[in-house]
């Protein structure tokens, strides 16, 4: 398992590199730049914010730089500190050095929220697009595996037929479809829901709802899949022929070892249900990430879309990660080399 572990940190880290080298190049690839305009700037101007955000230098070097502002920590004392506050995602007080503050993870200016760092972005909005995906995230999982099961026992009876109605409408509809539908019922001709906004319950139900309902019906149609396939097995018959209850045989045996496949998907799942929550705040108006990672693309906003793509990247590959620990848990039998 240690093996394993390591091999697994390794691999992250290797995903993190291409992805932020590519994201990167890709960046200064497309035509225009953070301060094109629709009337140009005066050719000074441009230089001077070109030298100020180290637009001028050369590719590799401004990625170089960009990264180590991120991965290197640096320990401030004094005036430094006060200065400093805003600039740095991680500030830990050192127990054994008074009046020093250890500073890690600076994701630079944003170039288009000039009062405010990329920093300031993630500790005031990207809490809500979290709190967003895992409310989604538990709906999903308290909708699609009871449903799923359902299904399964009640196999080619009306519950079937509707459970998996139900899911095949919401794997078909896509969430922009979804949300306004929702908006419509719930909102405007029942008035029990408001709109749009977040903070109360009130607010958080629609935008979840709408969020969790597709990967509700995925979930739903891989247990149902995966309990009718451990059902016919035979550990499952020799289970019943030791006279165990049925509720014994579902329960202990058959349920464990169909959860398998289901937790596959909770990891791909978890990483769509928080960066998902970008279409899903534009149509609701919640204050989350993805208003300005859909206004730092269209305004080239470098320090934004890098800093987005590399938060959710690193919660893309660690929970991917646990998701093959978890593997040992539910079976034994797998072992990693």
């Amino acid at each position: 398992m240690g093996k394993f572990v390591v091999q697994r940190f390794l691999w992250m880290v290797a995903v993190l590199v291409v992805v932020s080298a590519t994201t990167f190049t890709l960046m200064h690839a497309i035509p225009g730049g953070p301060f094109s305009q629709e009337k140009a700037l005066p050719a000074q101007t441009l230089a001077q914010l070109n030298k100020k955000y180290n637009l001028d230098s050369p590719l590799f070097a401004q990625f170089v730089d960009y990264v180590g502002d991120i991965l290197i920590p640096v320990v401030m004392t004094g005036k430094q500190q006060k200065s400093l506050d805003h600039d740095y995602l991680i500030n830990l007080k050192l127990p054994f050095e008074d009046n020093a503050t250890l500073r890690w993870m600076n994701f630079g200016p944003s170039f288009k929220s000039t009062s405010r760092t990329v920093n300031d972005i993630f500790r005031d909005n990207f809490p809500i697009s979290f709190q967003l995906g895992i409310i989604a995230l538990i709906i999903s999982g308290v909708m699609g595996i009871p449903l799923g099961i359902l299904s399964a026992l009640k196999r080619n009876t009306i519950y079937d037929y509707v459970g998996m109605g139900v899911a095949i409408v919401g794997v078909a509809v896509p969430v922009i479809i979804t949300a306004p539908l929702l908006q419509y019922f719930f909102g405007v001709q029942l008035k029990w829901l408001p709109l749009t906004g977040w903070g109360n319950p009130n607010q958080m139900v629609l935008p979840s709802l709408t969020l969790g309902f597709g990967e509700a019906a995925i979930i739903a149609r891989l247990t149902r899949a995966s309990l009718l396939q451990v059902m016919n097995n035979d550990f499952i018959r020799t289970a019943r022929a030791k006279g165990l209850s049925e509720r014994r045989v579902i329960i202990v045996h058959a349920l464990k070892n169909s959860m398998i496949p289901v937790v596959t998907v909770f990891g791909p799942a978890i990483a769509y249900l928080v960066t998902g929550t970008f279409v899903v705040e534009t149509i609701f108006g919640i204050p989350g990430m993805g208003r300005f990672f859909v206004t730092s693309i269209t305004g080239r906003d470098y320090p934004v879309i890098m800093g987005t793509i590399l938060i959710f990247a690193v919660l893309l590959v660690v929970v991917n990660a646990l998701v093959d620990i978890a593997y040992v848990w539910l079976d034994p039998r797998i072992r990693y080399s």
